[in-house]
Protein backbone atom coordinates (compact mmCIF):
# COMPACT_ATOMS: atom_id res chain seq x y z
CA UNK A 1 0.00 0.00 0.00
CA UNK A 2 2.70 2.23 0.89
CA UNK A 3 4.16 1.34 -2.41
CA UNK A 4 1.10 2.43 -4.21
CA UNK A 5 0.87 5.85 -2.51
CA UNK A 6 4.44 6.85 -3.74
CA UNK A 7 3.48 5.85 -7.33
CA UNK A 8 0.43 8.10 -7.13
CA UNK A 9 2.59 10.78 -5.48
CA UNK A 10 4.52 10.84 -7.97
CA UNK A 11 2.72 10.77 -10.81
CA UNK A 12 0.24 13.67 -9.56
CA UNK A 13 3.09 15.63 -8.89
CA UNK A 14 4.32 15.04 -12.56
CA UNK A 15 1.10 15.39 -14.12
CA UNK A 16 1.05 19.64 -12.18
CA UNK A 17 4.48 20.30 -13.61
CA UNK A 18 3.60 19.08 -16.99
CA UNK A 19 0.68 21.35 -16.86
CA UNK A 20 2.43 24.48 -15.84
CA UNK A 21 4.39 26.76 -18.60
CA UNK A 22 6.81 29.67 -17.84
CA UNK A 23 5.85 32.76 -20.14
CA UNK A 24 8.39 35.31 -19.42
CA UNK A 25 9.49 37.44 -16.20
CA UNK A 26 8.41 39.94 -13.55
CA UNK A 27 10.14 42.56 -12.36
CA UNK A 28 9.57 44.58 -9.52
CA UNK A 29 12.14 47.49 -10.53
CA UNK A 30 12.65 48.57 -13.86
CA UNK A 31 13.03 51.03 -16.37
CA UNK A 32 9.71 51.03 -17.32
CA UNK A 33 8.14 50.93 -13.91
CA UNK A 34 9.75 54.37 -13.47
CA UNK A 35 8.54 55.67 -16.71
CA UNK A 36 5.15 55.28 -15.86
CA UNK A 37 4.80 56.10 -12.36
CA UNK A 38 6.88 59.66 -13.12
CA UNK A 39 4.34 59.83 -16.38
CA UNK A 40 1.35 59.99 -13.57
CA UNK A 41 3.17 62.32 -11.49
CA UNK A 42 3.44 64.78 -14.04
CA UNK A 43 0.01 63.82 -15.58
CA UNK A 44 -1.64 64.69 -11.86
CA UNK A 45 0.54 67.53 -11.30
CA UNK A 46 -0.36 69.02 -14.44
CA UNK A 47 2.70 69.05 -16.60
CA UNK A 48 1.00 67.98 -20.13
CA UNK A 49 4.59 68.54 -21.70
CA UNK A 50 6.54 66.14 -19.42
CA UNK A 51 3.44 63.68 -20.00
CA UNK A 52 4.24 63.88 -23.54
CA UNK A 53 7.69 62.61 -23.46
CA UNK A 54 6.02 59.26 -21.99
CA UNK A 55 3.47 58.38 -24.91
CA UNK A 56 3.77 56.80 -28.17
CA UNK A 57 2.59 58.34 -31.02
CA UNK A 58 0.15 56.15 -31.46
CA UNK A 59 -0.78 56.09 -27.64
CA UNK A 60 -4.22 54.79 -26.52
CA UNK A 61 -6.04 54.54 -23.22
CA UNK A 62 -9.30 52.35 -22.61
CA UNK A 63 -11.78 51.99 -19.68
CA UNK A 64 -10.85 48.48 -18.64
CA UNK A 65 -14.60 47.76 -17.41
CA UNK A 66 -16.30 49.32 -20.80
CA UNK A 67 -18.92 46.83 -22.46
CA UNK A 68 -18.81 48.76 -25.70
CA UNK A 69 -17.53 46.19 -27.57
CA UNK A 70 -16.52 49.05 -30.62
CA UNK A 71 -14.20 50.97 -27.64
CA UNK A 72 -12.09 52.70 -30.36
CA UNK A 73 -10.28 53.85 -27.38
CA UNK A 74 -8.68 57.93 -26.24
CA UNK A 75 -5.79 58.78 -28.38
CA UNK A 76 -2.49 60.75 -27.17
CA UNK A 77 -4.06 64.55 -27.66
CA UNK A 78 -7.48 63.73 -25.67
CA UNK A 79 -5.34 62.25 -22.74
CA UNK A 80 -3.08 65.20 -23.00
CA UNK A 81 -5.88 67.40 -22.25
CA UNK A 82 -6.04 66.10 -18.85
CA UNK A 83 -3.48 67.66 -17.36
CA UNK A 84 -5.51 70.67 -17.72
CA UNK A 85 -8.70 69.42 -16.95
CA UNK A 86 -7.42 68.54 -13.72
CA UNK A 87 -5.73 71.41 -12.56
CA UNK A 88 -9.48 73.27 -13.55
CA UNK A 89 -11.72 70.80 -12.20
CA UNK A 90 -9.84 69.02 -8.60
CA UNK A 91 -8.44 69.99 -5.52
CA UNK A 92 -6.52 68.11 -2.94
CA UNK A 93 -5.15 65.43 -5.35
CA UNK A 94 -3.29 62.76 -3.84
CA UNK A 95 -2.16 60.07 -6.09
CA UNK A 96 -0.22 57.39 -4.46
CA UNK A 97 0.56 53.40 -4.08
CA UNK A 98 -2.01 51.64 -2.42
CA UNK A 99 -0.90 50.35 1.18
CA UNK A 100 1.33 47.25 0.88
CA UNK A 101 0.81 47.33 -3.05
CA UNK A 102 3.77 48.00 -5.72
CA UNK A 103 3.63 47.67 -9.12
CA UNK A 104 5.18 45.19 -11.73
CA UNK A 105 7.33 44.95 -14.80
CA UNK A 106 6.23 41.65 -16.83
CA UNK A 107 8.52 41.03 -19.90
CA UNK A 108 5.82 38.19 -21.56
CA UNK A 109 7.50 35.28 -24.01
CA UNK A 110 4.38 35.07 -26.15
CA UNK A 111 4.78 38.46 -28.66
CA UNK A 112 7.49 39.24 -26.66
CA UNK A 113 5.32 42.24 -24.81
CA UNK A 114 6.41 43.95 -21.69
CA UNK A 115 3.58 45.18 -19.23
CA UNK A 116 3.45 46.93 -16.15
CA UNK A 117 0.70 47.33 -13.96
CA UNK A 118 0.10 49.46 -10.90
CA UNK A 119 -2.39 49.51 -7.97
CA UNK A 120 -2.81 53.25 -6.82
CA UNK A 121 -4.58 55.29 -4.46
CA UNK A 122 -6.11 58.19 -5.98
CA UNK A 123 -7.95 61.48 -3.50
CA UNK A 124 -9.41 64.48 -5.05
CA UNK A 125 -12.03 66.88 -4.69
CA UNK A 126 -14.45 68.35 -7.34
CA UNK A 127 -14.28 71.89 -7.58
CA UNK A 128 -17.85 72.31 -8.82
CA UNK A 129 -20.12 69.90 -7.27
CA UNK A 130 -18.17 68.82 -4.05
CA UNK A 131 -18.21 65.45 -5.14
CA UNK A 132 -15.18 63.20 -3.00
CA UNK A 133 -12.80 60.57 -5.06
CA UNK A 134 -11.71 58.36 -2.59
CA UNK A 135 -10.59 54.73 -4.46
CA UNK A 136 -8.28 52.85 -5.88
CA UNK A 137 -7.22 52.59 -9.29
CA UNK A 138 -5.60 49.75 -11.42
CA UNK A 139 -3.93 50.26 -14.75
CA UNK A 140 -1.83 48.14 -17.16
CA UNK A 141 0.48 49.72 -19.55
CA UNK A 142 1.64 48.11 -22.50
CA UNK A 143 5.37 49.45 -23.30
CA UNK A 144 6.88 49.94 -26.64
CA UNK A 145 11.25 48.77 -26.67
CA UNK A 146 12.09 52.31 -25.51
CA UNK A 147 9.88 51.98 -22.37
CA UNK A 148 7.02 54.32 -24.25
CA UNK A 149 3.65 53.51 -23.16
CA UNK A 150 1.77 52.39 -26.15
CA UNK A 151 -1.85 51.14 -24.17
CA UNK A 152 -3.58 51.96 -20.83
CA UNK A 153 -5.67 50.23 -19.39
CA UNK A 154 -7.58 51.69 -16.56
CA UNK A 155 -10.11 49.91 -13.95
CA UNK A 156 -11.27 52.09 -11.30
CA UNK A 157 -15.18 53.27 -9.74
CA UNK A 158 -17.39 54.86 -11.78
CA UNK A 159 -19.92 55.65 -8.94
CA UNK A 160 -18.18 58.62 -8.16
CA UNK A 161 -17.77 59.52 -11.82
CA UNK A 162 -21.57 59.33 -12.12
CA UNK A 163 -22.77 61.50 -9.38
CA UNK A 164 -20.37 64.18 -10.62
CA UNK A 165 -22.56 63.92 -13.78
CA UNK A 166 -25.72 64.20 -12.23
CA UNK A 167 -24.38 67.18 -10.06
CA UNK A 168 -24.48 69.11 -12.97
CA UNK A 169 -28.51 68.73 -13.29
CA UNK A 170 -30.85 69.57 -10.29
CA UNK A 171 -33.50 66.89 -9.81
CA UNK A 172 -36.18 66.26 -6.83
CA UNK A 173 -35.90 63.30 -4.71
CA UNK A 174 -39.21 63.24 -3.64
CA UNK A 175 -42.13 65.01 -1.26
CA UNK A 176 -41.47 66.91 1.60
CA UNK A 177 -44.61 66.94 3.97
CA UNK A 178 -45.71 69.69 6.72
CA UNK A 179 -48.25 67.28 7.47
CA UNK A 180 -48.66 63.88 7.43
CA UNK A 181 -49.91 60.61 9.36
CA UNK A 182 -46.40 60.09 10.06
CA UNK A 183 -45.79 63.50 11.77
CA UNK A 184 -47.95 62.68 13.88
CA UNK A 185 -47.02 59.34 15.14
CA UNK A 186 -44.04 60.63 16.09
CA UNK A 187 -46.10 63.62 17.76
CA UNK A 188 -47.99 60.86 19.65
CA UNK A 189 -44.76 58.74 20.57
CA UNK A 190 -43.49 62.10 22.40
CA UNK A 191 -46.67 63.08 23.70
CA UNK A 192 -46.73 59.58 25.51
CA UNK A 193 -42.79 59.79 26.86
CA UNK A 194 -43.56 63.43 28.31
CA UNK A 195 -46.10 61.62 30.81
CA UNK A 196 -44.03 58.59 30.96
CA UNK A 197 -46.43 56.10 29.29
CA UNK A 198 -43.95 53.40 28.12
CA UNK A 199 -46.32 51.28 26.63
CA UNK A 200 -48.00 53.41 24.54
CA UNK A 201 -44.64 55.38 23.60
CA UNK A 202 -43.03 51.97 22.20
CA UNK A 203 -45.94 50.73 20.74
CA UNK A 204 -45.20 52.98 17.58
CA UNK A 205 -42.40 50.86 16.86
CA UNK A 206 -41.86 47.74 15.39
CA UNK A 207 -41.12 45.19 17.10
CA UNK A 208 -37.01 44.41 15.65
CA UNK A 209 -36.68 48.66 15.64
CA UNK A 210 -33.20 49.87 16.61
CA UNK A 211 -31.97 53.01 18.38
CA UNK A 212 -28.76 54.55 18.68
CA UNK A 213 -27.26 58.30 19.80
CA UNK A 214 -24.45 60.00 19.75
CA UNK A 215 -22.72 58.39 22.85
CA UNK A 216 -23.15 55.34 21.13
CA UNK A 217 -20.10 54.05 18.84
CA UNK A 218 -20.54 53.78 15.10
CA UNK A 219 -21.85 50.09 14.54
CA UNK A 220 -23.80 50.06 17.77
CA UNK A 221 -27.71 50.12 18.71
CA UNK A 222 -29.93 49.45 20.97
CA UNK A 223 -33.17 47.04 21.06
CA UNK A 224 -36.60 48.07 21.61
CA UNK A 225 -36.49 46.82 25.15
CA UNK A 226 -33.63 48.16 25.85
CA UNK A 227 -34.36 51.59 24.87
CA UNK A 228 -37.70 50.83 27.54
CA UNK A 229 -35.09 50.04 30.33
CA UNK A 230 -33.42 52.91 29.61
CA UNK A 231 -36.17 55.20 29.43
CA UNK A 232 -37.45 54.27 32.85
CA UNK A 233 -34.02 54.28 33.68
CA UNK A 234 -34.13 57.98 33.53
CA UNK A 235 -37.33 58.85 34.95
CA UNK A 236 -36.35 56.93 38.12
CA UNK A 237 -33.72 60.20 38.50
CA UNK A 238 -35.23 63.04 36.64
CA UNK A 239 -39.24 64.12 36.37
CA UNK A 240 -40.01 65.42 32.57
CA UNK A 241 -41.57 68.74 32.99
CA UNK A 242 -42.43 69.10 29.19
CA UNK A 243 -41.35 68.00 25.59
CA UNK A 244 -41.83 70.34 23.36
CA UNK A 245 -41.55 70.57 19.72
CA UNK A 246 -39.05 73.18 18.34
CA UNK A 247 -40.06 73.97 14.43
CA UNK A 248 -41.79 71.65 13.05
CA UNK A 249 -41.27 68.25 12.36
CA UNK A 250 -40.70 66.89 8.37
CA UNK A 251 -41.88 64.21 6.79
CA UNK A 252 -39.51 63.01 3.74
CA UNK A 253 -40.58 60.33 1.15
CA UNK A 254 -37.82 59.69 -1.18
CA UNK A 255 -37.76 58.35 -4.60
CA UNK A 256 -34.22 56.92 -4.53
CA UNK A 257 -34.58 53.93 -2.19
CA UNK A 258 -38.47 54.31 -1.25
CA UNK A 259 -37.37 55.53 2.40
CA UNK A 260 -39.64 57.34 4.69
CA UNK A 261 -38.66 59.39 6.95
CA UNK A 262 -39.35 61.99 9.82
CA UNK A 263 -36.92 64.44 11.10
CA UNK A 264 -37.73 66.60 13.65
CA UNK A 265 -36.41 68.43 16.88
CA UNK A 266 -37.47 69.03 20.33
CA UNK A 267 -36.13 70.54 23.75
CA UNK A 268 -36.62 68.30 26.92
CA UNK A 269 -37.00 70.03 29.88
CA UNK A 270 -36.20 67.77 33.16
CA UNK A 271 -35.69 67.91 36.30
CA UNK A 272 -32.78 66.12 38.34
CA UNK A 273 -34.86 64.54 41.77
CA UNK A 274 -31.66 64.76 43.95
CA UNK A 275 -30.70 68.33 43.79
CA UNK A 276 -33.84 69.77 41.71
CA UNK A 277 -31.22 71.05 38.82
CA UNK A 278 -32.87 71.68 35.99
CA UNK A 279 -31.92 71.24 32.22
CA UNK A 280 -32.76 71.44 28.82
CA UNK A 281 -31.89 68.40 26.66
CA UNK A 282 -31.78 69.95 22.85
CA UNK A 283 -32.34 66.57 20.61
CA UNK A 284 -32.85 65.72 16.71
CA UNK A 285 -34.83 62.88 15.84
CA UNK A 286 -34.68 60.74 12.48
CA UNK A 287 -37.30 58.00 12.12
CA UNK A 288 -37.41 55.61 9.59
CA UNK A 289 -40.66 54.19 8.82
CA UNK A 290 -42.21 51.01 7.15
CA UNK A 291 -45.28 50.78 4.86
CA UNK A 292 -47.25 49.65 7.30
CA UNK A 293 -46.88 53.22 9.86
CA UNK A 294 -44.32 51.84 12.32
CA UNK A 295 -41.34 52.80 12.73
CA UNK A 296 -38.42 50.69 12.62
CA UNK A 297 -35.01 53.14 13.23
CA UNK A 298 -34.65 55.86 15.71
CA UNK A 299 -31.25 57.69 15.23
CA UNK A 300 -30.57 60.47 18.26
CA UNK A 301 -28.65 63.57 17.58
CA UNK A 302 -28.59 63.82 21.28
CA UNK A 303 -25.66 63.46 24.12
CA UNK A 304 -26.59 62.60 27.61
CA UNK A 305 -23.17 64.98 28.50
CA UNK A 306 -25.29 68.06 28.98
CA UNK A 307 -27.40 66.28 32.27
CA UNK A 308 -24.21 65.91 33.89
Amino acid sequence: MKTKLIIVTLLLTSIMYSQTKKNGTVYSEHPAIDAVESMMKAFYAGDADKVATYLADDFKSYQGTSINKNAEGRDREWFLGGPKWINENWSYISHTRSPNAYPDAIEYKQDDELWVQTWDHFKAIDNKTGVKYDMPIHRLYKMTSDNKIETMLIYDNDLPWAERRRSFVPRTNGTIYKNHDYINTVRLMMGALEHSDVDKAFSYFTEDATFTDLDMKRDESRTLAEEKEMFKGLTTGWTINSIDVRGYPDYLEYEVGNSKVVQSWWDIRMTRKSDNKKVILPLLLIHDFNDEGKITQETGYYTTKSME
